[in-house]
């Protein structure tokens, strides 16, 4: 499968798209001062235990604690298990009885703050690498499910093999080789384990010296981590816009990626890349509601605190044949269209997806399947379920940084999130009834209504008979005054 990774860069952000046969299927963004924190770790100092909720929160430093739980807390696996079959026959302890109010633990961020909830912290450490990811707590040597079986146990022993060379027995860490270390020499290998070695004593030593809620290490920027966890066999070439960047990458990439490295172009175009690639287009699309599909039919995406909801509509298209291949079509189309926007507005969590109802089973397991072949394309992990008896199907994608629309939207003011105001005539009544309260409690000479053009005009026409009826009742004029800075929704009452 083709694919390009475009990087466009500027003082104040970085923006990187992942484009497979001229679609963009990612998008990822770093702003300078809003920096994502998956993969730093801090000496955190503990804030409170929490038992009832098998928690604990950690101050690291950041505006909210951040929050552990007893089952991202680290234990010595038993001799000769890993750490999850060590977990799986030995259950935690409860948490008040390995943390407590004041204690300082090294911990590692595996999920950013989003919204209102802080940052999920582990005290299992892992450094990623080229082609491994470290784990200094741990002895056990772990292989990518996408490697083929049949190389397993090969580079298995390979690295165990590397990793003892130089160092005391029982000191060697674990290590989970990465899907590009399937063709790695072992040179290649050894090096990647000296630089993790090597980040992971600077973090010890940063430990023993400073101060509890310091930053012991920073994970790559998105420049970096283009290179170490967007670059694939797949990735054709690697366009940057920015010259100094180009040369600040392609340094970095020889040192410790040289592979990825050798697909580094600088881009030299007068049009903006992303202009040239319709990137800026397809994240507008991504932050609306509606995606439209080619058959004519779409889909529309709410995406919730608590899941994201998917739905499939036939639309403007009608097929050619009968209604059941109308539907069928539709929904293949629309599995990968989902898939596609899942990735590219970076949509975790429960996702549920309301095909449109299909009457023959095996129209269903073709789109079930097509859909799971979709998503296999995807970096981050997802978990498919079937169709349910409601003809619903309910997925899980994992979440670890913010979504495209959290990243790059905020709430609205006026409407509070919920996406709909107020009417104009239901904003009157509010007003009447306001009116009739103040003039039970208070006796002024005039009620004045400060409120938006629109309301005033449903007041002054539809409204009228009742505003003066109002007026009548209560013996007060009432004056009228517009306010084009005011939202939907928004008005004053002044007692004059």
């Amino acid at each position: 499968m083709q694919q390009d990774i475009l990087i466009n860069w500027s003082p104040q952000e970085t923006r990187v798209a992942v484009v497979e046969y001229g679609a963009v299927q990612e998008v990822h963004v770093e702003r300078t001062l809003e920096r994502g924190l998956v993969g730093n770790v801090y000496l955190g100092k503990v804030a409170r235990v929490l038992p009832g909720m098998q928690s604990a929160f950690i101050d690291i430093g950041l505006e909210r604690a951040a929050f552990l739980h007893v089952a991202d807390l680290w234990q010595r696996p038993l001799d000769g298990e890993s750490l999850s079959a060590s977990r799986a026959a030995t259950p935690p302890k409860p948490i008040e009885k390995q943390v407590f109010e004041g204690q300082t633990l090294m911990v590692q961020v595996i999920k950013d703050p989003i919204g209102t909830k802080g940052a999920r912290l582990s005290t299992q450490i892992s450094l990623a690498g080229r082609m491994l990811v470290f784990l200094p707590q741990d002895d056990h040597i772990g292989v990518s499910q996408k490697i083929p079986a049949s190389l397993r146990d090969n580079l298995r022993t390979r690295v165990q093999a590397l990793a003892a060379e130089g160092v005391p027995e029982g000191k060697t860490g674990g290590f989970i080789l990465r899907t590009n270390a399937e063709d790695a020499s072992d040179a290649e290998l050894a090096e990647d384990i000296a630089y993790l070695r090597k980040a992971w004593s600077r973090i010890r030593d940063a430990s023993a010296r400073m101060p509890p809620t310091s930053l012991l290490h920073e994970d790559l920027s998105l420049l970096q981590r283009v290179l170490r966890d967007l670059t694939s066999e797949r990735t054709q070439t690697i366009l940057i816009d920015s010259l100094e960047q180009f040369h600040a990458l392609t340094k970095f990439g020889r040192e410790f990626m040289p592979a990825a490295a050798a697909h580094l172009q600088h881009y030299k175009g007068e049009r903006p890349l992303f202009d040239l690639h319709n990137v800026d287009e397809e994240i507008t699309k991504a932050l609306g509601r509606r995606v439209d599909l080619k058959s004519g039919g779409y889909l529309i995406v709410d995406q919730t605190e608590a899941l994201t909801t998917v739905d499939v509509n036939t639309g403007g298209y009608v097929g050619t044949r009968n209604f059941d291949d109308t539907v069928f079509k539709t929904n293949l189309e629309a599995a990968q269209a989902i898939a596609r926007q899942l990735r590219l507005r970076n949509l975790g969590g429960i996702v549920v997806v309301d095909f449109i109802d299909m009457a023959q089973a095996e129209h269903q397991q073709a789109v079930l399947s097509e859909f799971r072949k979709q998503l296999a394309r995807d970096r981050v992990k997802t978990q498919v379920g079937g169709f349910s008896p409601l003809g619903l199907v309910e997925m899980t994608r994992k979440r670890t940084r913010e979504s495209l629309a959290q990243l790059l939207s905020e709430t609205c003011e006026q409407c509070q999130g919920a996406g709909r105001v107020r009417t104009a005539r239901t904003v009157a009544y509010d007003i009447l009834r306001e009116i009739l309260r103040e003039a039970r409690q208070f006796n002024p000479k005039e009620f004045r209504v400060v409120a938006p053009p629109a309301v005033i005009d449903m007041l002054l026409d539809e409204e009228s008979q009742h505003l003066a009826g109002l007026s009548d009742f209560i013996g007060k004029p009432i004056s009228l005054q517009a306010e084009g800075a005011l939202g939907p929704g928004q008005y004053d009452i002044v007692l004059l």
